[in-house]
């Protein structure tokens, strides 16, 4: 009788625990949508695109069902927050002018700090709230005066690593390596931001497109 009891009492429980299962799926997958809604894509809008030339090109996206596509890992994200559920903590770069160094935050801690060079007068690097942009391992670099194109390397003007925040369409500013490691401190470059080789690609590990970068007087 106690052996009867104890399984129909697993079976009711295990019942219990997979349509509590289901009906949290259920849950959890009408709030991806409903939320989703606010963020829908829309078919044949340009994105951006980097290439190992360090040029941004504009793709034509083409997505099905008429062109709407959701984004759920946003609306989940928004879902977490609403349950007030912990979620990732965000990554965002702060660079200070004044003090020649870039900060990496994530949320409210500092994670790492560099030295960099960032711009000369009559080419300051420019101050506000930018994103990144363009991320390249191994950029080529091309001479803006006698157009020649150099082969990647960590001796070249752009060093292992190209991180860009900011273009006005025909030039773009970032963070990159240099060869020149006695400028950084300084003010010393044309608009960009110099580091170390080894700086940048730490640097570059951490962040994505989109990542948040500050720049600060």
């Amino acid at each position: 009788m106690i052996k009867f009891q104890v399984t129909k009492w697993l079976y009711l429980a295990r019942q219990i625990n997979q349509t509590t299962s289901h009906l949290t799926t259920i849950l959890i997958a009408t709030a991806i949508l409903l939320l989703s809604a606010q963020n829908l894509a829309i078919a044949s809008t340009p994105t951006g695109e980097t290439t190992s030339k360090n040029q941004s090109t504009e793709v034509e996206t083409d997505l099905p069902f008429g062109g709407l596509m959701p984004k759920p890992k946003h609306a989940f994200k928004d879902f977490q927050e609403y349950l007030g559920i912990e979620t990732e903590k965000l990554i965002r770069v702060v660079l200070r002018l004044g003090e020649r160094r870039v900060y990496l935050y994530e949320g409210d801690e500092e994670i790492a700090s560099y030295p960099v060079a960032v711009g000369k007068p009559g080419w300051e690097t420019p101050t506000g709230n930018f994103e990144v942009i363009q991320l390249v391992e191994n950029p080529q670099w091309q001479n803006p005066w006698t157009g020649e194109v150099k082969e990647a390397g960590p001796n070249t003007a752009l060093g292992l690593r190209w991180i860009g925040f900011w273009t006005d369409g025909k030039d773009a500013i970032g963070f990159h390596g240099t060869p020149t490691v006695d400028t950084i401190g300084y003010a010393a470059s044309h608009g960009c931001v110099r580091m170390r080789n080894e700086h940048v690609v730490a640097l570059f590990e951490k962040v994505q497109m989109g990542t948040p970068v500050v720049v600060e007087p």
